[in-house]
């Protein structure tokens, strides 16, 4: 909203500069855009008026004035303007005057004839972007009276970027009085007295929709005289408000709505068919607008009709056909309020966007209506006459809006602005903004006004406490907290740890959508059921994940796209499962594929294969202490190759996969390199072993080195464990270094090779205390898997 900050001050003025009226509006949430002066800098400039205008000898489109600037003198002026005629007061420029851009006028000759001076349109006043002719001043205006005090241009026409939420706001009443209440100033009321009525003439009002329009108010005006002026005083507070002067009734109505924040309308009388119907329109009706629009009507459109047709928009624009002319003589005044979300979007819906619009969409004093109308009334009868007939009210009280009752807490405000208010400060601040204040024993009761839509429950008081009181005078402290450090499990491994050990091998992390495409997840996991959005993104993110893999082959996917071929990525998150009820579950996964290492000079670099990434998983689990709880067996998963799958279980829990990409899924995602994955899920892996002290042996060390035949099909993970569990307390360490198949070996069998470390802490061993521990791993072995011995 703009307006003068000259009409603001007849409101209220405190003791202010215009710089700390902006910062204290801006502060107070009502956010100042510009302020900037009304008119350009110039000085001797005086009203004068136009004697006689001839015609210049020599020039067609020149004429000679004869001016009058006051205390007898008067001028010969040479001007171009095309309004220049005897007996129009004009702002006139002596010599010696300055003209904004630092114009002098000097004594010139035009065309052989001498001129004294110039006459000024608005453009050269700076008081208007471009005009037409010369700036008209009314009849009375005093001749010889310095411009800028008669017009006082002194001004500063001020912008206020408005929320949504602040429509009280959008007039002078409701400025002035924030500024009062931040200043704690009186303001001065316009007088909206009754206007005692002369004629009894009614106009029939039928409000059809009642829930959209629970107030109507109109009157008659009859007799009024459209020829006569709008008086300068007006229209120079309009222009600064950023509104061009029409016409009396017009400009009128305008000048209420900036004045009070009430929409208002004027129809000519004569023009109305029977009476006034506020009701929805009716399917195909079409409405020409006052901008010379033809609109069609929709269902939803509220419009006020007379008994033939429509004649307005309701709360946007009026029609062609009722509104007034030079013609009018009789009027009907309408002001309404309607409900903000019958307005709401209708204006847009049509390509329009009024100052009407803009204030009923978010939300119109319901108490202002006749205030309005009797301020418009004598606004108008003092300005082109007119007889007055009586206030027509139609309201619906059910469908009014509801003010409700808040209880205000003292202990409230203190916790939530974090320090106590003074309570006759509460008081005197919610009274000033127009609240009904009632003392309590812990607070106050409190029923807001019927301009502020925005004041519902106690937070919204605060709020205002808080706004009003100056969010930069609220005490800053720290706040006072409990240092409190919870308890961690020493055998939990902290996440941060697990993605180090992946880092330090060369992976990089990613992070991507839990959301991914149905068709996808049900390729990677088709048997578990999936969670469905109720309201997705799009159409391929409609799914919660079940696995982390979705964003991991759609990351790959993308940089194979892109001849990135060397791929190392992990991400952790989690997965969601219904497979009792709704589950999420922390997990970390992985994915390789391409070279083994970065391209360089040494050669080029064999590709990753199964064993790289089963290498990084024993990393991960090794961290734990634990890395022979694990166990790697052979596994199935539908997204993994038959062939080239395990499981990993820990204490017979599996805690997940690890495998190559099954051919057919890598087909029908078109990948051309292979791809390895792995995921784990976090709770079972994050489990670590308490270190324990224990002595180091002084002792050496024993180291026998054995090397079976087995059958192809036993894995050397079996074999070591069964070493393990046989080998007894002396068995430091056990190191699988070799596994053969080839010639001077039978068909279907294999050559596994492995040493063992014994060591005894407290003596030497010897070869008597070696050997039985060795036959007893032997027999073992032969028992269990049929071993023997590879000489």
């Amino acid at each position: 909203m703009r307006f003068s900050e000259k009409w603001l001050r007849e409101w209220v003025n405190p003791s202010i500069t215009t710089a700390e009226l902006v910062a204290q509006l801006t502060m107070a949430g009502l956010e100042v855009d510009s302020a900037e002066p009304v008119a350009g800098q110039f000085s001797g400039v005086v009203v004068a008026e136009i004697l006689s205008a001839e015609r210049h000898p020599d020039a067609e489109k020149l004429q000679v004035c004869t001016v009058n600037v006051g205390a007898g003198e008067t001028l010969s002026i040479v001007c171009g303007a095309a309004n220049a005629r005897a007996g129009i007061k004009i702002p006139c420029a002596k010599i010696g005057a300055v003209l904004p851009g630092n114009f002098v006028i000097k004594r010139a000759k035009l065309r052989g004839v001498e001129s004294f001076g110039m006459l000024c349109a608005a453009a050269e006043l700076g008081l208007a972007e471009a005009s037409d002719g010369l700036l008209e001043l009314p009849s009375d205006a005093p001749v010889g009276a310095d411009i800028r005090d008669y017009l006082q241009l002194d001004d500063v026409a001020l912008e206020v970027d408005l929320t949504p939420n602040r429509g009280d706001c959008l007039g002078i009443a409701g400025l002035a009085r924030e500024v009062g209440v931040l200043n704690r100033a009186e303001v001065t009321q316009v007088n909206c007295a009754e206007v005692k009525q002369t004629i009894t003439d009614v106009f029939p009002v039928d409000v059809v929709a009642k829930s959209h329009c629970p107030r109507y108010v109109g009157r008659v005006i009859r007799g009024v005289d459209l020829n006569k002026p709008t008086p300068g005083w007006m229209v120079e507070r309009l222009r600064r408000s950023g509104i061009r002067s029409i016409d009396a009734v017009v400009d009128v109505t305008n000048y209420v709505l900036l004045e009070l924040g009430q929409p208002m309308h004027a129809f000519d009388l004569n023009q109305l068919k029977g009476g006034i119907r506020v009701r929805l329109a009716h399917p195909g009706e079409k409405l020409k607008l006052l901008d010379g629009t033809e609109i069609t009507l929709t269902p939803d459109s509220l419009v006020i009709a007379d008994h033939a047709r429509p004649l307005a928009l309701a709360g946007v624009m009026g029609g062609e056909a009722s509104g007034v002319s030079s013609d009018t003589v009789d009027l009907f005044l309408e002001s309404a309020f309607f409900e903000p979300i019958s307005i709401a979007g209708k204006a847009r819906g049509f390509g329009l966007h009024t100052d009407s619009s803009h204030r009923f969409e978010r939300g119109v004093d319901f108490e202002l209506q006749r205030k309005a109308i009797e301020r418009a009334t004598a606004l108008l009868l003092g300005i082109v006459g007119g007889k007055a007939g009586p206030v027509i009210e139609v309201a619906s009280t059910e469908d009014l809006p509801h003010l409700p009752s808040i209880q205000l807490r003292r202990a409230r405000i203190k916790r939530v602005l974090g320090f106590d208010i003074p309570d006759a400060d509460v008081q005197e601040i919610l009274e000033r903004l127009g609240m009904d204040v009632v003392t309590t024993a812990d607070g106050w009761h409190i029923v807001p006004p019927s301009y502020r839509f925005d004041v519902r429950i106690e937070v919204d008081l605060i709020e205002e406490l808080g706004r009003i009181w100056g969010y930069n005078k609220l005490p800053t402290h720290l706040p006072q907290l409990e240092a409190f450090a919870p308890a961690r499990s020493e055998t939990t491994l902290a996440l941060a740890s697990l993605k180090q050990v992946l880092v330090d091998r060369d992976y990089q992390e990613v992070v991507t959508y839990s959301f991914v495409d149905k068709k996808f997840i049900e390729l990677l996991t088709p048997e578990q059921k999936s969670v469905s959005l109720a309201n997705p993104i799009s159409a391929d993110m409609s799914e919660m994940r079940t696995t982390l893999w979705a964003g991991l082959l759609k990351t790959a996917i993308h940089n194979l796209n892109r001849q990135q071929n060397r791929i190392r990525i992990f991400e952790s998150g989690l997965a969601f499962t219904t497979l009792n009820g709704l589950e999420q579950t922390p997990r970390i996964a992985g994915l390789i594929c391409g070279p083994l290492s970065e391209e360089s000079w040494f050669g080029k670099s064999q590709s990753v294969d199964f064993f790289d990434i089963k290498g990084d998983v024993e990393a991960l689990l090794a961290l734990s202490g634990g890395a022979a709880e694990y166990a790697f067996e052979p596994g199935s998963h539908v997204a993994l190759h038959p062939g080239q799958t395990a499981a990993i279980l820990r204490h017979g829990e599996q805690v997940g996969h690890v495998g190559a990409l099954h051919p057919v899924l890598q087909k029908s995602l078109d990948i051309q390199a292979k791809i390895y994955l792995f995921e784990l899920v976090l709770a079972p892996v994050s489990r670590g072993i308490l270190p324990r002290f224990k002595e180091l042996s002084k002792y050496p060390e024993v180291r026998r080195d054995l090397a079976v035949i087995v059958d192809e099909k036993i894995s050397a993970q079996a074999i070591l464990k069964n070493v393990r569990e046989s080998a007894g307390v002396l068995l430091t360490d056990l190191a699988l270094f070799d596994v053969y198949q080839g010639a001077n070996l039978e068909a279907g069998k294999k050559s596994i090779a492995f040493g063992v470390t014994l060591q005894d802490p407290s003596r030497t061993l010897q070869d008597e205390d070696v050997n039985p521990v060795i036959d007893r791993i032997v027999a073992s072995l032969r028992e269990n898997f049929k071993v023997t011995l590879r000489e």
